[in-house]
């Protein structure tokens, strides 16, 4: 199947690496201006190893593939999608691997709702240099069972390079499920200047810590995903103590965060439904200080 990676980051190159691997046709869709100097091989290291791997490059998707998968951040979505000039129905799945909830509405708009199928990973992932990344956890992959008939092969090629994949009915537990562990990992992690160990191990930050989960939760739960906050809170003591964010890594580098996309749905849900969710809310904040502070140096 033709594979095509929008937005090579972290995530995007993984995906990309172990497809390519597979013996998979990717092709990397780079930013305008960028192709002549990106690599036509692409590398990834983890603890298993170096993988290297030939791909094609392209500056837009402009001819048919069978799956587009979309890896830019949320903040980067727009501008990525203009690089999109092929006609929606020459596509054949869309699978968005953004964080937060509310791309997909403006994808579907975009491609079609059968055409677009919400996915979740969950990994600790980053781009080091143009074509070159580091993988430094288990990947986990979940994606909507709408895209099960088009997707099985693809989903079984990169169980073959050790993604554990799997297929879920339930879209909304998917993104929120994701989400609900996500937001405040990268919202203490980010506005602490912590790693999650030490984010866990300091009363005043393991307080904003289950805050933050606990508000989450009630934003889904609200929504219509039931989620239990005592469940969740008690994963946060078995992730990698040294794991951060990549908030937290883009905020040290200057970048714009995805406080939209990762606050917003639980901020905007706390509104919606009549409650407060004042740890989400100052951690925000705090983070906007953080970010303009940055930007400003």
């Amino acid at each position: 199947m033709r594979q095509a990676i929008l937005g090579p980051g972290g995530v995007g190159g993984l995906i990309g690496v172990a497809l390519a691997k597979a013996g998979e046709p990717v092709t990397v869709v780079v930013r305008p201006g960028t192709l002549k100097d990106y690599p036509a091989e692409l590398s990834l290291e983890s603890p298993a190893g170096t993988v290297r791997v030939p791909v094609e490059r392209a500056e837009s998707v402009a001819q048919a593939y069978d799956v587009l998968w979309v890896a830019v951040k949320a903040t980067q979505l727009d501008a990525a999608l203009r690089s999109v000039v092929v006609k929606p129905e020459q596509i054949g799945a869309v699978v968005p691997l953004l964080n937060g909830i509310d791309h997909v509405a403006l994808l579907r708009a975009r491609f079609g709702h059968e055409r677009v199928v919400p996915a979740a990973i969950r990994v600790e992932a980053e781009r080091v240099a143009p074509g070159k990344f580091l993988v430094g956890s288990a990947v986990r992959l979940t994606v909507s069972s709408i895209g099960e008939s088009r997707l099985a092969s693809t989903l079984d090629q990169l169980r073959k390079f050790g993604v554990k994949c799997q297929f879920d009915a339930d879209e909304m537990k998917i993104l929120w499920g994701k989400l609900v562990v996500l937001a405040p990992y990268a919202l203490t992690t980010t506005a602490a200047g912590m790693t999650i160990g030490e984010v866990c191990q300091t009363p005043e930050w393991r307080k904003r810590l289950e805050a933050a989960i606990r508000e989450a939760c009630a934003a889904s739960t609200a929504s219509g995903t039931p989620i239990d906050a005592n469940e969740i809170i008690p994963s946060f003591d078995k992730f990698p103590p040294a794991g951060r964010s990549s908030m937290q890594k883009d905020v040290a580098a200057g970048n714009p965060p995805e406080l939209d996309a990762i606050a917003g749905p639980i901020l905007r849900g706390a509104q919606e439904h009549g409650f407060d969710a004042p740890a989400t809310r100052e951690l925000a904040d705090m983070i906007r200080g953080k970010s303009t502070s940055s930007s400003r140096g």
